[in-house]
């Protein structure tokens, strides 16, 4: 199953492969004719150029399946020695700037690219992107998380990791990795 922007705007298609209709058909019989129900859509946040792309599939999403968004920013928590005492009042209040700060700019992204068209909640948590995001979606019941991804290979994959790849693994629930192509080929990694 292929998802992809459609032509009319706030919309997606969702093109078929081989295989495909026999899986819809016996979920349609388990599910008593519902062959698919999202209502909640969680997608995460960084301000960055990915996420942003991964917020437009979100909403044709949310528009299609008429379901609610959660806008969600991880805060990465600063890190402090565990022997500097008179550190760490001055940390924790960085941490909680750094999170009044992603509650103001997720609310005004929320404003300006989604509006009033479909259901939307903001959080901010502070922790770690890789286990917060998975963590999340379970305890507010997800039915999908839209994700942005570098799609980085090789090297610079090692070096940097992948956020989106360590939540693939560990959600309870399904995952749609959006990639943004920067270069002139986007076949090409």
């Amino acid at each position: 199953m292929k998802v992809k922007p459609a032509v009319k705007p706030g919309r997606v298609t969702v093109e078929m492969q081989q295989g495909d209709d026999q899986l819809l058909e016996k979920r349609n019989r388990k599910a008593g004719g519902l062959a698919l129900k999202i209502e909640r859509i969680l997608v995460p946040i960084d301000f960055s150029d990915c996420s942003n792309k991964a917020l437009e599939y979100a909403l044709a999403f949310a528009e299609q399946f008429e379901a609610g968004l959660i806008l969600l920013h991880v805060v990465e928590p600063a890190v402090y020695p565990e022997s500097y005492m008179l550190v760490q009042p001055a940390t924790d209040e960085m941490n909680q700037d750094l999170v009044k700060a992603g509650r103001e700019r997720l609310a005004a992204l929320g404003r300006k690219r989604i509006g009033s068209r479909v259901h939307t909640e903001t959080l901010v948590r502070l922790g770690r992107a890789h286990s917060e995001i998975p963590d999340t979606a379970k305890a507010l019941n997800a039915d999908l998380i839209i994700i942005g991804t570098h799609g980085y290979t090789g090297i610079k994959h090692v070096l940097l990791g992948s956020t989106a790849e360590r939540v693939v693994r560990y959600a309870s629930c399904p995952v749609l990795t959006v990639r943004l192509c920067t270069n002139s080929n986007p076949e090409r990694p």
